[in-house]
């Protein structure tokens, strides 16, 4: 460990204050950002996406479950592969427990991979997670958004990740999608996140900020005007 200057507790106070600016800084930046990602344009999902899931073939309007918001984490899970990502893996680990506070606050959260659902059951049984989790084998969805690769694209030594081209680094990579449906039942991409961009992400605040609505509270922020006890949710 490094060694640190020790110091009185008034100095120590006056330290810490001066850090306790910058982090409000950071965090007025951090909100700044979270309205301009509110105020992002939609695109129309036009293509005709099929799921293969728990509860039987879904379409991507299907996986809202009711909510006009879903989150979809793109988990590395490839056809051949015999088990998750590691660093999914470690994300999902923090998952279930704030799951419940996401679907009674008008988000759905579905992860999606491309393996097929006997290989994904298998892989979630082990692990012991209960967030519901889809197949795209077979489809287009993976690729079209830009997380699953080609054999093409492997020889071609680039991909197109993260808005940009990029080397080629293996056939699935992560990322978190989000979607928006209106009352006429279209479905919109509003947001997508890859790469560094997932670190961040863990609470249910932070899967929030990146739907449209947003943490969706008075003005000020109160969570105690949507936040229960994860037991006293009326049934979802």
């Amino acid at each position: 460990m490094q060694a640190h200057k020790t110091v009185s507790r008034d100095e120590w106070l006056e330290a810490r204050r001066a850090l306790l600016a910058k982090e409000k800084a950071v965090l007025k930046q951090q909100d700044a950002l979270a309205a301009e990602r509110r105020a992002m344009p939609w695109v129309k999902v036009e293509k005709p996406y099929v799921f293969d899931g728990p509860d039987g073939k879904e379409s991507l309007a299907d996986l809202f479950a009711g909510r006009s918001q879903l989150i979809v984490k793109h988990f590395m899970l490839g056809p051949d592969w015999d088990q998750g990502c590691l660093g999914c893996s470690f994300g999902a680990d923090q998952l279930d427990s704030q799951l419940v506070h996401l679907i009674n606050h008008d988000v759905m959260f579905v992860a999606v991979s491309r393996a097929p659902l006997a290989k994904i059951q298998a892989f979630q049984k082990r692990m012991g997670w209960h967030f519901k989790w889809v197949s795209s084998f077979g489809s287009d969805f993976n690729f079209d958004y830009h997380v699953s690769f080609t054999e093409e694209d492997e020889a071609r030594g680039k991909v197109f990740y993260n808005f940009e081209t990029t080397d080629y680094a293996s056939d699935e990579l992560p990322g978190f999608s989000v979607f928006a449906k209106d009352e006429a039942g279209q479905v919109f991409h509003t947001y997508s996140v890859f790469s560094r961009g997932t670190d961040q992400l863990g609470s249910t605040y932070s899967f929030l900020d990146l739907t449209p609505k947003g943490r969706n509270e008075p003005p000020g922020g109160n969570l105690t005007s949507w936040v229960r006890y994860h037991d006293q949710y009326d049934a979802k």
